[in-house]
């Protein structure tokens, strides 16, 4: 495989993708989901690879155990990645632990062209150099070159068997370090409680917890260093916001139980033209009129209404979004551009940096695209998810200024 960028850049490809879909319908969506994937790889050509999945094994990890297996060697030694003679997999496959177990799952895969790169031991403090192709799961605790955390419990009370949590890894590419990390936050338990207050509730819980993880790296354990954020946020549009703008004419019909008086419907109807339904609102059901809204422009219209970054402005950064919202896409392989009415179209699934690490990202001197933000099969079934990826170039010892690698590093 022939690689873009010269000796003075490096090639990066940052992958974000909630797979639990893959290992509940294997057979059908897993071939369509590498094919896909593939051709990303193939089109950018990156030296240095990340892929960071969440509900890894799927809703059953037990059951899906041989699917796993076969997942993690078919990206191993398939043609495709032949040219990618290192590798790092770290498997949370702990599931009897529900105190420690996020099924998330972290690859890395490095191109036999890329020279000096070395991954952070966070025990002895030491960068050591990767070699060779290695496998890490179950116990993800006791491996030091991660460091990995669940979301305490009293974080998301009503769901008690949440698998939420981060893996973070720290690399060291041409003298400069960076830390990356898999990150999966809390989903909207209701689509009433979330319509109920603006901002929502479930808004409020992963606020708190992606501060808990922006606390820890960039606590004073270890030299800071430039950072991306990339999984699955579950951020969501401001459900209220969003059903007094879809809906701004239409009349509310509210439906209670009829032992309880608690609310399980709200059915939204035109005033006119019938009294069309335009929006039926319940627990686990989303289910508008009109799924143009949420495709025609890649969804752009919609994005006034993604608020839940914001409050992370003087820490996060994300380049412009020009796809359409990444989930809930239909299982259906069928309907690859189908959303399912579960939910609310929202963009989940981001790649998102600290301040310094965009400066990191090289921007290209002429008339090429070098920085691309997007997703991953547009027009495929890939799931409930569209995995997204981000992939751009580093200059050689660009990240000297920040974190000075080259003083750091021990390499063993």
């Amino acid at each position: 495989m022939a690689m873009k960028g010269t000796a003075a850049n490096t090639g990066i490809l940052l992958v974000t993708a909630n797979v639990g879909s893959l290992f509940d319908d294997p057979e059908n969506l897993q071939k369509n989901w590498l094919r896909e994937f593939y051709q990303v790889v193939h089109t950018h050509k990156p030296h240095f690879m990340a892929l960071h999945c969440q509900e890894f094994g799927g809703k059953n990890y037990e059951a899906s155990m041989s699917h796993v297996d076969k997942f993690v060697k078919e990206l191993l030694s398939s043609d495709a990645m032949k040219d990618y003679n290192r590798a790092r997999v770290y498997l949370d496959e702990n599931f009897k632990s529900q105190e420690q177990f996020t099924a998330l799952g972290s690859f890395y895969f490095l191109h036999e062209s890329l020279k000096n790169i070395y991954q952070f031991d966070f025990k002895a403090k030491k960068y050591k150099k990767v070699t060779g192709k290695e496998i890490y799961s179950d116990t993800l605790e006791s491996t030091p070159m991660l460091e990995k955390e669940k979301f305490p419990q009293d974080y998301f009370p009503e769901c008690k068997w949440s698998r939420k949590g981060f893996i973070r890894t720290r690399w060291c590419i041409t003298d400069c370090a960076f830390d990356l990390v898999n990150i999966h936050l809390f989903h909207d338990a209701s689509n009433l409680v979330a319509w109920e207050t603006s901002p929502s509730v479930y808004s409020g819980i992963r606020h708190k917890a992606l501060s808990y993880v922006l606390d820890r790296i960039i606590d004073q354990r270890f030299e800071r260093v430039s950072y991306f954020v990339f999984g699955d946020f579950n951020f969501r549009l401001d459900a209220k916001s969003v059903v007094e703008t879809l809906c701004a004419k239409a009349t509310m019909q509210t439906v209670r139980a009829a032992d309880t008086n608690e609310v399980v419907k709200l059915i939204f109807r035109e005033s006119d033209n019938d009294r069309k339904v335009m929006l039926q609102l319940e627990k686990k059901l989303f289910d508008y009129f009109n799924q143009d809204v949420f495709r025609d422009n890649n969804g752009t219209a919609l994005l006034e209404f993604d608020k839940e970054l914001s409050v992370f402005k003087d820490k996060l950064y994300e380049l412009d979004i020009s796809f359409p919202p990444s989930y809930p896409y239909s299982e259906d392989c069928s309907q690859g551009m189908q959303y399912m009415n579960t939910r609310c179209p929202a963009w989940c699934d981001r790649i998102l940096m600290s301040h310094s690490a965009k400066e990191l990202i090289l921007k290209s001197e002429n008339d090429e695209k070098q920085v691309v933000y997007d997703h991953i099969g547009p027009n495929v079934c890939m799931g409930d998810h569209k995995p997204v990826f981000l992939s751009f170039r580093i200059a050689a010892g660009a990240g000297k200024p920040i974190a000075n690698v080259h003083k750091c590093c021990v390499v063993q």
